[in-house]
């Protein structure tokens, strides 16, 4: 079932006649507040049930995005930490701290304090990462516990400031850094005063782009519930897995990631950023190239100097899936998820774009470094706040598979 714009659904699935948006928009008003429609009288008491029932197809909308990240800003001091376990081969860590000043970042953020040197015998001020003695997953997965929930209210209080929070029901979470039970979505309903009631659903382990898939499926929800409001947290704290390695390519990689979650309101309100349709791109060549597996010190990232070249490959003969019936020149918005300098490189590339086209993801990719499922969040939490109505959109996300996550949306204004 395919949903038109313009005439609400197709097909006989929804077992009404097509709803124009404005008819729509009206019917959702109504049933989220309670009182009949303030425009015109041609919606029938039995349409107006139809929606409280989920039996016609609705748009989704992010209306809101509000992000967080933590207090201990620690970029330059895990390069200077990574560049001392090159310190035994000069040349090494030449290439290395020349690899990593070019990599477009500067400002990453961690759940924990950095102790005073980075050459010292611990990294952090706790002393829980010592230098030959680094934690082992059970001791990161409490760190996870204690400082994810933290982060997540922040998010989700900046969200639901001026919101009903008896509205909400249903929560999403995406997070592939850590996991306890009772979990982070319990803690999230406790510590944020969210009804008990809410419908609760964790994906986990995605990677990157399970802020698409997050997205997909709030969409999901508010077409079969047309007065649904969805809470989506992206929650991530990359830096818990911190590694002891002299591996070039390992150290590389670190370098990218930090912590920080986005939580978005999803509803049928026709405004912010309209979803319109998804699409995912699997380069099952490239499995090997990007792996994310838990280990016992750790969970372990793996990425090869050979992702940007697979993802400009994939994305050269998949656009025009992802697109659908639009061109690249059509789109007016690219929030491309900046999984490293390289990575947005090879996307300009691959789909000829202007060299400001990817202007709001570099800058996330400076100022907060890879969040993993929560950067693209950030993306479009910008372009909320930077554009207006009748912009055309796509904004994708890679992880492990190689995998694309894509979606394409819409600008529709402000409340």
């Amino acid at each position: 079932m395919e949903f038109d714009d313009e005439r609400g659904c197709r097909g006989s699935l929804c077992g009404f006649r097509a709803f124009t948006t404005i008819e729509f928009a009206i019917a959702v008003e109504a049933q989220i507040h309670s009182k009949p429609p303030t425009r015109g009288a041609f919606l029938g008491d039995h349409r107006l049930a139809a929606a409280s029932q989920g039996k016609m197809c609705a748009q989704a909308f992010i209306n809101r995005i509000a992000t967080a990240v933590p207090d201990h800003g620690v970029h330059r001091f895990f390069l200077q930490f990574a560049g001392s376990q090159l310190a035994a081969d000069s040349r090494r860590r030449a290439i290395f701290n020349r690899m990593a000043d070019k990599g477009g970042i500067e400002h990453r953020y961690s759940c924990f304090a950095p102790a005073d040197d980075p050459e010292g015998p611990s990294v952090d001020m706790a002393g829980v990462f010592r230098r030959g003695a680094f934690p082992g997953t059970a001791t990161r997965m409490e760190m996870f516990a204690a400082a994810a929930p933290v982060l997540a209210q922040q998010a989700v209080e900046r969200l639901l400031r001026d919101e009903d929070r008896t509205s909400v029901t249903h929560l999403i979470v995406t997070t592939c850094t850590g996991f306890s039970a009772p979990g982070i979505d319990l803690e999230i309903l406790a510590r944020c005063d969210l009804p008990t009631s809410v419908e609760r659903t964790i994906v986990g382990f995605m990677g990157c782009y399970a802020a698409i898939n997050a997205l997909k499926l709030a969409r999901h929800i508010i077409r079969s519930e047309p007065a649904a409001h969805v809470v989506i947290v992206c929650i991530e704290l990359c830096t818990l897995h911190l590694k002891e390695t002299s591996d070039l390519e390992k150290l590389l990689s670190f370098c990218l990631w930090g912590d920080g979650c986005a939580a978005a309101s999803v509803t049928a309100r026709p405004f912010g950023i309209g979803l319109d349709r998804f699409h995912a791109i699997v380069a099952a060549e490239g499995r090997e190239l990007m792996t994310w597996s838990i280990h016992d010190d750790g969970f372990d990232m793996f990425l090869s100097g050979q992702v940007p070249s697979a993802i400009q490959s994939a994305l050269g003969t998949g656009i025009g899936s992802i697109l659908g019936n639009m061109s690249v020149e059509n789109v007016d918005l690219w929030a491309v998820h900046p999984g490293g300098r390289s990575i947005l490189d090879a996307v300009e590339r691959a789909l000829n774009l202007h060299p400001d086209a990817l202007l709001l993801s570099r800058e996330v990719l400076r100022e907060n470094g890879n969040m993993s499922s929560a950067t693209v969040m950030f993306v479009l939490e910008r372009m909320l706040r930077e554009f207006t109505e009748d912009r055309v959109g796509c904004a994708m996300a890679f992880g492990p598979g190689l995998t694309a996550e894509t979606m394409m949306f819409h600008t529709a204004g402000s409340a």
